[in-house]
Order: C-alpha cells, then structure tokens, then sequence
C-alpha cells in the first residue's frame, strides 16, 4: 500500500482519537476496553508507545520480553503513560507536532499502524458509546491489509475460509462460494482484528463459525 496516503490517513485518525479523548471523564478513563481488559487510559498509553517506537527499539523490547507479546505491551504501556490520564494524553496528543516527540514507527510499512488507530479508537469508543467511527477510506486500508496478512492480529487467519462482503463498500475477501459474513466494512474490520462485539452488526451463514473462532 502507498505510505504516501496512508500517512496524511495516520494523522487523521490520531487527531480524530485526540479529540474523543479530550472529552473524557475521569470515571471513562478508567472504563474497560474492548482490548484485553485494558482500560481507556492504558490503550491511549499502548497507542503512543507504538507512535514512538522505531524498530530497532521495537526488536530491543520484544527480545527482552521472551518474545512474549503481552510483556512486551505491558512495558511499553509503562513507558509511555504518565501518571494522571490528562498527562498521557498530553503527551498523546503533542505526537508529531512542534514540540512533541516524533513519530517512529516498528516498520516502514504504515498500514498496521493504521489498523492500530482505527481498531484501538473502536475499542476506546464503542463501551463509552462515542458514535464517531473512522474515515472510510482509512477502514477501507485497514480492510484490505487484515484480509491479506496476519500481523500485529491474525487478521486473515481469523476468517480463513469465510467469504466477507461489506454493505456499505466495496470491500470483499475470500471465495464468494465460501459461507458468508457481511455487514458494514467497520464491523468486519473489528472482527478480523477479534472483536466480537461487533458479531451483531453482521449476517450470513458464516457468522456461527467466526463466533465460534472468537470464543475460542
């Protein structure tokens, strides 16, 4: 995918979350997440440590991790929280701009870094009932990456062998002979990534096997 439209998608939906969380009480940012249990403030801190890891930093923390993922973020999510929320999303909100730190990312390829803003926004919005949702071409991204590859979620393994077709898109992946799961490219986005809340916004055949997937 073209890093040179991904980027100015990036900034946006950065900006987008910035102002979300601005609106926060202090009882939303200890709300749990749709995210492993981790509460609004700890996905804020997990979003800016990722926006300010390069990848020799990245490789650094993961191998003194065991390689275990889950130790990993919970490091990073140390290092980048501050110790009141307001804090953290000060120094959220100031990545990239004059004064802030910079933006590094883990790898030269943007798109899984995209899916982190679009799918840890939701997880942020959807138990607080924020209705803003990310721009559709940044969705539409995301939606094509998770169908190609596992990465930082296994995406494509998580619906190997179901047929998906947004009804508000353009966007389908798999065998269209496959079972199918179909509804809004958001909410097969969020699948992909193992969210099932989103399991009601979507239909088809396909649907009791990746609920099934989910639950497991």
């Amino acid at each position: 995918m073209d890093t040179s439209r991904l980027r100015p998608m990036l900034a946006t939906e950065h900006a987008e979350i910035v102002a979300d969380l601005r609106e926060l009480t202090p009882e939303q940012w200890d709300r749990t997440s749709l995210c492993d249990e981790w509460t609004v403030h700890d996905v804020t801190a997990h979003l800016g440590a990722g926006m300010t890891t390069g990848q020799l930093a990245w490789i650094a923390s993961i191998l003194r991790a065991g390689l275990r993922p889950a130790v990993h973020n919970r490091r990073q999510i140390a290092r980048f929280a501050r110790a009141t929320p307001e804090e953290t999303l000060a120094r959220f909100a100031a990545l990239g701009s004059e004064g802030g730190e910079p933006v590094r990312l883990p790898t030269g390829d943007t798109a899984p870094w995209l899916g982190e803003l679009v799918v840890h926004g939701q997880d942020i919005r959807h138990p607080l009932g924020i209705g803003r949702e990310p721009a559709p071409e940044a969705v539409a991204a995301v939606a094509r990456f998770y169908a190609s590859r596992d990465f930082a979620v296994n995406s494509r393994s998580q619906v190997k062998g179901l047929h998906l077709r947004a009804t508000d898109a353009e966007f389908t992946a798999n065998d269209p002979g496959l079972p199918v799961v179909e509804g809004p490219q958001l909410a097969l986005v969020m699948l992909m990534a193992g969210r099932p809340a989103y399991l009601d916004r979507v239909e088809g055949s396909g649907v009791p096997e990746l609920r099934s997937r989910l639950a497991g």
